[in-house]
């Protein structure tokens, strides 16, 4: 809790393969004790005394025992991992200590071995983009979704830390981390010397986030308004109460209210959301946030104060939904209509008759149809054969989750220019449109989402840039399988380390660096984030897709 002396918070360790281990970890012991459980049919917490502590008062025993872990499986060679009797233990560890919470679960592989919450593996990469699409990126079971509702009820958050090196089905784990609000991440083919630094920070952030646990959420209006649908990463037991069991300001969810009775100018409306919750110290607390709104009889005076990042926020975790409801073709053209009936609707009502013919755009809603096609051609939306069905489930729950802020980053990367920053600069560069003819052959460019980092060097790159950057006499030099960002005393170095400084520290995850050297293999990848070109997919330019709205615009007007 922010000001207090001391945290109140009590933490437990279990490591498990077939079977779950459970650790003694009470400040009065010289040394941890391990307690095995192996019938994991029906899976019990063995001690309730020794096992949730105070860490400022057994943090020497659990510093011993995170040492002794390493060494302790060093020789374990067990392949058939169980999933489902870890998280029931840890719901089952909380509900005796009659807490909220949350757990934290480190994961290699599909959960094979002979337990609860047992997968088949049923990966078929053939069908991303297809309308059967939906069968592998929802559920196999059952079992995590009813965990999920179990812990809700308890108000146990559940994070997960995917390490694969093969297909562990995302799809169906996920959902317990989507129902409990839970964080979700994913370091495929972990390696430590390479990926350490990227899930230690991860991990970092995600403790020290101030977080609220156990939280009801309900909006209320005034007269003329009601809330009708939720958008995110939660659980709802009826149509009004959205339960989370940990939020942080990193998540969002979103709320459609529908306008459905007459509103008052001069009375304005309003929205009151209600937020329940436990605090760290274990208070329960209450806090409301209140929005008066003014009411207009103009569409223009609408459209003058929409905002768009909160609409793309929106789309996109409809979307999302879309995807496990319909073909990958209907939630296309879903967001598509969408985008041309409101600005076929602000044509209709608010532009100037002389203008017929052309395609006018409010003010505030000029780059809709931008971030429509960018919403559409992304890889959680419309991910293809190009991406692995679990990196394909992956980027759906991050994008029902992402603040609004995260998701314009998200859909639209930024685009930087490396190679003229003033050695002196200290502020950011301006970032340039996202497409190839931006990229000049001399050039060196960061590109960022909030999840992925790249950095492309042209293969006309002068030469003492690159000696300055990376300690080599040119780009082919550069080990891009095993490459660290050096700190070479040079005003280069320098400043380019301080620009990815920046943009690590203004999102929410830690972005690994990717060098990609112009015309290498890896380029095809990085071009996939270029979102105003034409996609290796097939999918629409900003362009082309700027052409069909238009002729969507008119045909509605027609």
């Amino acid at each position: 809790e922010t000001g207090a002396e001391e945290s109140e918070i009590h933490v437990g360790f279990v490591t498990y393969s077939k079977e779950i281990h459970f650790y003694n970890v009470k400040g009065t012991l010289a040394q941890p004790q391990m307690l095995v459980v192996s019938d994991l049919a029906d899976v019990f917490v063995p001690l309730l005394d020794g096992f949730l502590v105070k860490l400022s008062e057994s943090e020497a025993v659990i510093d011993s025992l995170l040492s002794q872990i390493p060494q302790m499986f060093v020789d374990s060679r067990e392949t058939e991992v169980v999933l489902g009797p870890v998280i029931q233990a840890g719901l089952d560890a909380l509900k005796s200590a009659d807490r909220s919470g949350k757990l934290y679960i480190f994961h290699t592989s599909l959960p094979i071995g002979e337990a609860p919450g047992k997968l088949a593996n049923r990966d078929d990469r053939k069908l991303l983009g297809t309308d059967k699409e939906k069968t592998i990126l929802s559920p196999q079971c059952k079992f995590y979704s009813q965990l999920g509702t179990d812990c809700v009820a308890v108000g146990c958050s559940v994070d997960i830390f995917f390490f694969p090196n093969s297909y562990c089905d995302v799809a169906t784990i996920s959902d317990i981390c989507r129902l409990t609000s839970g964080n979700l991440y994913k370091y495929s083919y972990f390696q430590a010397d390479l990926d350490g630094d990227r899930f230690m920070e991860d991990l970092k952030n995600n403790v020290q986030s101030q977080r609220a646990f156990d939280a009801i959420v309900r909006i209320r209006t005034s007269q003329g308004i009601r809330p009708v649908d939720f958008l995110g990463n939660f659980y709802m037991s009826n149509t009004t109460d959205v339960e989370m069991c940990a939020i942080d300001s990193n998540q969002a969810l979103a709320v459609e209210i529908k306008h459905d009775d007459k509103l008052s100018e001069q009375d304005g409306a309003y929205i009151q959301v209600a937020t329940l919750f436990t605090s760290v110290s274990g208070q329960r607390r209450l806090r409301v946030h209140n929005q008066a709104l003014n009411c207009c009889s103009q569409l223009a005076d609408l459209f003058r104060n929409c905002e768009l990042d909160t609409l793309v926020n929106y789309m996109s975790k409809l979307a999302i939904r879309n995807i496990l409801n319909k073909s990958p073709r209907e939630t296309r053209e879903h967001i598509m209509n969408e985008v041309a009936q409101i600005l076929a609707c602000y044509r209709k009502n608010c532009a100037s008759p002389s203008s017929a013919g052309q395609l006018i755009l409010p003010e505030c809603m000029k780059l809709l149809p931008l971030y429509g096609n960018c919403v559409i051609k992304n890889d959680g939306i419309q991910g293809g054969q190009e991406i692995s069905t679990d990196d394909r489930s992956y980027l759906m729950h991050l994008i029902n989750s992402m603040d609004v802020k995260s998701s314009c980053a998200f859909f639209y990367p930024r685009l930087i220019p490396l190679h003229t920053l003033e050695p002196t600069g200290t502020d950011m560069p301006t970032a340039l449109r996202c497409s190839a003819e931006r990229l000049q052959d001399n050039g060196v460019y960061l590109l960022e989402n909030g999840v992925s980092m790249f950095m492309w060097i042209g293969h006309k790159v002068d030469p003492d840039w690159i000696q300055k950057m990376f300690g080599v006499q040119s780009a082919a030099q550069i080990d891009i399988d095993k490459f660290r960002l050096l700190e070479l005393e040079n005003d280069v170095s320098h400043r380019v380390r301080q620009v990815v400084q920046m943009v690590r520290a203004q999102r929410n995850r830690y972005m690994k660096l990717t060098i990609v050297r112009q015309r290498d293999e890896l380029e095809r990848w990085f071009n996939h984030f270029l979102v105003e070109d034409k996609s290796q997919n097939g999918s629409s330019s900003y362009v082309d897709f700027l052409c069909h709205i238009h002729k969507e615009i008119r045909t509605l007007l027609s």
